[in-house]
């Protein structure tokens, strides 16, 4: 099967739950190819898992089963039998498999994508500044600073600017993540000062964007905070799953400068249950919002970004003749999101932060915006205030610092305090712990992100209305 018999842009922009999907809800509407290579991947799970209870003793032509205590001598009866009883393991064998198949398709695009950019054909040096007066050890050595911008913005050949910043970062031995699109540029990059320094620079002095300083936000940190370089072409910035040809940035909410946003904040906390008519939306993750929010604000329990959409549409009423206060971390994520809300033309007014949470704890480190703040990079939090509004998932202690799950075959972050950790209380939930005493079972098949009772317990979309 090669990556050409799909489309893979549409592979590679799909952001699929393959956890947590009541049997992928969203097959009907995925693309004819997707839903394709997912049926397929549910036929051969349940073939697969059929064989595997042929009785031992019989040849391949044997037509006994054993399961459950019982012995079928019919196919239709241990299909039935497995239909009806197995659905559970077929369902994790199907989305293993897909989620395979789908890695395998994004590698071999991959591969394909060297030649589809043809990127190597242009000249970015005129784009890349003169470094020869810095040392080496200035730009690999000493205080460094992790990056984080946007700029929504019309790009021709996403390609070419997708071959510069890979040029400029590696030149600059930055690490971190690049999305690049013809919607614009997103970036968390870490260095030292000095390689910041020069980057933002570089990237003001680029005429496709002519941005400036104050569209940048550092915080401490350094190349050390991500584990390598990715620098990628996509079809949006930041992943929704909605086409930003059809939602685009240029619809977006009204900006409010943090000053503002804290007045606005001050207003609808003083009036308290009298303020019904606003909504003060964090339109960032659970992982996110649990550790660090607004006062009083309306968090949505979902996973991941993506969902977003799906949120609203099942949520409406929460919004409707209402005004809205609506942040996120940097300011990225609220761009389209508040597009997407007017776009359902159910609000009184829609309003958002400029630049993100960022921003305003550059303004109020004291403000209305208690605990911590989650970054995408191997620090997970960075801190302004000394509340703690999280606890321990085990002895609940107050607790914020996140960690990886210790179970191998798990990505999920977990809050467990010192102590609790000491005693080996390490994994997200009791299924992962299971999971971790036999992860030899690993081997034979890829595991799923997440499929453990921490999504299981969770709606994937939460009705809050």
């Amino acid at each position: 099967m090669t990556s050409g018999s799909m489309n893979t842009t549409e592979f590679l922009d799909l952001e699929l739950d393959t956890q947590n999907c009541d049997e992928v809800k969203q097959e009907k509407t995925l693309p004819a190819g997707l839903r394709k290579y997912y049926n397929f991947c549910r036929r051969k799970s349940f073939a697969t898992f059929v064989k595997s209870k042929r009785e031992s003793s019989q040849n391949e032509g044997s037509s006994s089963w054993f399961c459950c205590n019982q012995i079928f001598k019919e196919h239709t009866s241990i299909h039935k039998h497995v239909a009806k009883c197995h659905n559970a393991e077929i369902k994790q064998l199907t989305l293993s498999a897909y989620e395979c198949l789908l890695n395998q398709l994004e590698k071999e695009a991959e591969s394909m994508q060297p030649k589809e950019q043809k990127a190597d054909d242009e000249d970015v040096s005129a784009w890349i500044p003169n470094i020869s007066h810095i040392s080496e050890e200035l730009l690999q050595k000493g205080p460094g600073k992790v990056l984080l911008y946007y700029h929504y913005c019309k790009v021709e050949n996403p390609h070419v600017v997708w071959a510069w910043q890979k040029a400029l970062c590696e030149k600059l031995h930055l690490t971190g993540k690049v999305r690049v699109a013809t919607e614009g540029i997103n970036g968390t990059v870490g260095g030292t000062d000095m390689a910041i320094d020069v980057y933002i620079s570089a990237m003001c002095s680029f005429p496709v964007f002519k941005m400036d300083k104050d569209d940048f936000k550092t915080s401490d940190g350094g190349a050390k905070c991500f584990t390598d370089l990715r620098v990628g072409v996509y079809k949006e910035i930041v992943p929704m799953g909605v086409n930003p040809e059809v939602i685009t940035y240029e619809s977006a909410g009204l900006h409010l400068e943090p000053e503002e946003f804290h007045k606005e904040v001050e207003d609808f906390l003083t009036k308290g249950d009298l303020c019904n008519n606003t909504v003060l939306l964090d339109c960032r993750n659970f992982y996110e919002s649990k550790i660090g929010q607004f006062t009083n604000c309306l968090a949505p329990d979902i996973r991941k970004f993506s969902y977003f959409p799906d949120y609203v549409d099942q949520n409406l009423e929460l919004f409707r003749n209402k005004k809205i206060l609506m942040y996120c971390t940097g300011g990225i994520r609220c761009e389209r999101a508040s597009a997407y809300l007017r776009s359902k033309e159910v609000c009184k007014e829609v309003y958002q932060l400029k630049g993100g949470i960022h921003k305003y704890l550059e303004r109020f480190p004291d403000g209305f915006y208690r605990g911590k703040l989650f970054v995408f990079d191997e620090r997970y939090t960075i801190s302004s205030n000394t509340d703690v509004i999280s606890d321990c998932r085990y002895c609940g202690r107050p607790w914020d610092q996140y960690q990886l799950c210790s179970t191998q075959l798990c990505y999920q972050l977990v809050l467990s305090c010192p102590s609790c950790r000491e005693d080996e209380l390490t994994a997200c939930c009791p299924t992962c712990q299971t999971k971790g005493q036999t992860q030899s079972l690993a081997s034979t098949a890829p595991h799923l992100k997440e499929e453990c009772e921490c999504t299981d317990r969770r709606p994937r979309i939460p009705q809050d209305v």
